[in-house]
């Protein structure tokens, strides 16, 4: 069983406890009472979902022998209009940084998108998910 809280503070800002005992600080918009000291749910949700497929793409990779000195992936989502303003579109942005083979990097976005990722899984039901992916050779730049 996974489990977490939240506790207001003040205002619109809550302190979000994870069940392994990680804290978070998520605040509203400023528009509700929020004072921006913090992520909004659904942008949480976004980094759940950067998350969640970074870390298989890292995995995957290295099982793969693939040398991998870095990651980016940089998630934007369209929500609905009306409410509840579920997300209905998201693209996932992935840079690779090293001397990774194209075919293996592939695999692996692939992998994490259709069967690893669980919040892509989830998030699949309401949100059309595409992504794209760039390599940055070791030789042209460093990892970040």
């Amino acid at each position: 069983m996974v489990e977490a809280q939240v506790q207001l503070v003040e205002g619109m800002q809550f302190v979000a406890t994870s069940g392994t005992g990680h804290a978070i600080v998520v605040d509203g918009d400023p528009s509700v009472g929020g004072k921006n000291t913090g992520p909004r749910p659904m942008e949480l949700v976004l980094m759940g979902l950067a998350g969640c497929t970074a870390m298989d793409v890292v995995f995957i990779l290295r099982r793969q022998r693939q040398p991998v000195q870095g990651l980016t992936v940089h998630v934007r989502g369209e929500r609905a209009e009306s409410h509840p303003k579920v997300y209905t579109r998201i693209h996932v942005e992935y840079t690779i940084y090293g001397d990774v083979d194209e075919k293996a990097a592939q695999r692996a976005i692939e992998l994490s998108e259709e069967k690893y990722c669980s919040v892509s899984a989830m998030l699949k039901h309401t949100a059309d998910i595409t992504w794209s992916y760039r390599i940055v050779r070791a030789d042209t730049s460093a990892a970040p």
